[in-house]
């Protein structure tokens, strides 16, 4: 990595446990010159406190001045305009400043990103109920992530990945409602996906991914028993793709296929990646193996983006107790795609 162009950590929610596992991720992974996190001051400060650390923390003007910083001080760059009375949010609860400061956190670390003064970032969690509170018509980071990549272009199409040691999952459809996911579905967009992990994997190190893909419905239709989502739209999506030299198959049960992709030193898995219609069908898998290693990586951007695979956890905020685990998971991670 650079010694003048950090990665970039956003705090997330200022009343869940972002700040407190973006400070704690900071002090066991950073490395001089290397991490800047984004987020107003004194939540972090407070965060610094709630963690019992010892640690003095110093407001950066831009990610710029984070070569001049003593190694043991941890560097915030606050962004212009995140509401001044961000400490007065209740912990654990929902606030709309919170979602406000926490879009405008995203925002910034995007600008930096584009004018060349970060290299990627890593988001802690937000809650999408804030957001909605503040006004930010986006139901999560990928979609907000995804507008501010256009730069007042056309936005590029993204996916979202979920990531551990044993299972890697893509999905067709993110945050709408099933029934409007089903609806989506299109052979259009799953060769797309496809598309789109290809070039992801092959950015990972590997030459031929192997890519599977679920079906939708039950044993994948049963040839057309349960529904011909499989017959008409995911088989010749595959097959267009297989056209273009990526090696994909399926469309495989969505209740056995996760299994055979599982790679453990027990069980090396057939595949290197499931893509998957739906946001559930996908993710289930992954967070049940853990969270505590889940990445959620953003495919399809101009800049790495990764973050945690799990929320704000409401309920322990404050307590200094959560587990970061994820979240250095998604530091390191971000690392290996920038280098």
């Amino acid at each position: 990595m650079s010694d003048s162009k950090p990665l970039l950590i956003s705090m997330g929610d200022a009343c869940g446990i972002g700040p407190e596992i973006a400070v704690a991720a900071w002090v066991a992974e950073a490395r001089r010159e290397d991490l800047c996190l984004v987020g107003h001051v004194g939540v972090l400060r407070r965060a610094v406190a709630w963690l019992g650390l010892g640690l003095p923390v110093a407001r950066l003007a831009s990610p710029d001045e984070l070569a001049a910083m003593p190694p043991d001080c941890l560097p915030v760059w606050q962004p212009e305009g995140l509401p001044s009375d961000l400490l007065d949010c209740p912990v654990g609860h929902i606030d709309a400043r919170a979602g406000r400061a926490a879009a405008g956190c995203i925002e910034a670390a995007v600008a930096a990103i584009q004018t060349g003064q970060a290299l990627g970032l890593v988001t802690a969690p937000l809650h999408k109920e804030a957001l909605h509170a503040a006004g930010v018509d986006y139901p999560g980071h990928t979609e907000m992530l995804q507008a501010l990549a256009a730069q007042g272009g056309a936005a590029p199409p993204v996916r979202m990945m979920l990531a551990n040691e044993e299972l890697r999952t893509v999905l067709v459809t993110i945050h709408v409602a099933l029934r409007e996911a089903i609806d989506m579905l299109s052979v259009e967009r799953v060769l797309q996906t496809l598309q789109i992990s290809d070039a992801a994997l092959r950015r990972f190190g590997l030459k031929a991914p192997r890519i599977a893909v679920a079906g939708l419905n039950p044993h994948a239709g049963e040839g057309g028993l349960f529904g011909r989502e499989e017959i008409d739209i995911i088989a010749p999506a595959i097959e267009l793709a297989r056209q273009q030299g990526i090696t994909a198959s399926g469309p495989y049960a969505p209740d056995t296929i996760f299994m055979r992709a599982r790679n453990t030193s027990a069980h090396p898995g057939e595949f290197d990646l499931v893509v998957a219609m739906t946001h559930d069908h996908g993710l289930i898998p992954v967070k049940y193996l853990g969270v505590e290693q889940g990445v959620n990586v953003t495919l399809g951007l101009p800049f790495v983006r990764t973050s945690p695979d799990h929320g704000t956890a409401f309920d322990i905020a404050g307590t200094g107790s959560a587990d970061a685990s994820s979240m250095r998971a998604a530091i390191r991670m971000a690392r290996q795609l920038i280098t």
